[in-house]
């Protein structure tokens, strides 16, 4: 299954836009919005919101019920030029410089194969192995805390003993 979004007009260099598209392309969805979110550019968050678009346009479309986000990947990001808007740039003596205002238009496409579904026996006999791990684990935490709790005490008997032995060698001494 296929979701695409478009972004048309832009306002912004397809070049920079690239720049940003080279870090995500070929990841799946939650990875590429989990790097866009710490890109500190500004194609970063049109991308994004194109992104979760095309996500929203495959679980959307019917029969996809089985399809979760977790299952779809960017199969393909085009960013192609738009129209140039040409400005002015007014300079001293009554000069003026022309540049051109670029847009960009980006097309996202998602794609994704639903996974299958374990029965749920599998699934309730998963959950008791992982609850009888949880329990295995916690029992060994249990066992190390009431070791180094029977160290702790050991070592204070023994500092007592210690500070003891040298006051009473200190009165014979005297």
């Amino acid at each position: 299954m296929q979701g695409i979004a478009r972004l048309k007009y832009l306002m912004m260099s397809p070049r920079k836009i690239r720049r940003v598209v080279s870090l995500i392309k070929g990841k799946s969805v939650e990875e590429a919005l989990a790097i866009l979110r710490f890109t500190h550019k500004a194609a970063a968050e049109p991308l994004a919101k194109t992104i979760q678009s095309a996500t929203a346009n495959v679980l959307a479309i019917e029969g996809t019920s089985r399809l979760k986000a977790e299952d779809l990947s960017i199969a393909r990001i085009n960013v192609d030029e738009g129209p140039r808007a040409k400005r002015i740039e007014f300079r001293a003596m009554g000069r003026a410089n022309r540049y051109k205002r670029r847009f960009a238009h980006l097309t996202v496409v998602v794609e994704g194969v639903p996974g299958e579904e374990a029965p749920t026996k599998k699934r309730a006999a998963g959950r008791k192995a992982a609850k009888a791990a949880r329990a295995d684990s916690e029992t060994t935490v249990k066992k190390r805390s009431k070791k180094s709790a029977a160290k702790k005490a050991a070592t204070a008997k023994k500092a007592k003993g210690k500070t003891a032995g040298k006051k009473t060698a200190k009165k014979e001494n005297e």
